[in-house]
């Protein structure tokens, strides 16, 4: 009897310790799966915190302003696209002059950057040009 309980003891450890360990792997992929879900949806509502624009600007010979920039984007998992800057026209003493918007009608990939090119009548006194990303889509 006793022979028999130790064999049925050792074997039910035995099958307790392979179910647990494939429990321990489903849970670790269900985990990696509702965290990948959450990392994309954090992306999704927040393309500002994963968007950002530089550039720079120089008057052509007609008088015009031509902005030159690239927008990118540090998302690992979303595409943006339809990226609305706004640009900001300041003069000398740090005033600002005049609000434009310019959209990026692309799509900035993850981990990539997408250029632009866009010219302005910039107001008269007009000394430096701040961009910022306002929206995406995705």
């Amino acid at each position: 009897m006793k022979k028999y309980f130790l064999i049925a003891s050792t074997l039910g450890f035995a099958l307790a310790a392979c179910s647990s360990k494939e429990q321990k792997e489903k849970r670790s992929q269900d985990k990696y799966e509702s965290s990948k879900l959450s990392l994309e949806e954090l992306e999704k509502q927040s393309p500002l915190q994963f968007l950002s624009v530089t550039g720079n600007d120089k008057k052509n010979l007609l008088g015009q302003t031509v902005v030159k920039g690239k927008v990118s984007n540090k998302a690992k998992m979303v595409t943006y696209k339809d990226v609305d800057i706004k640009l900001f026209f300041y003069s000398k003493t740090g005033d600002l002059l005049q609000e434009d918007q310019e959209v990026v009608y692309e799509s900035v990939a993850p981990g990539a950057t997408v250029a632009f090119k866009s010219k302005y009548v910039s107001p008269k006194g007009t000394d430096i040009i701040a961009m910022k990303v306002v929206s995406a889509k995705y």
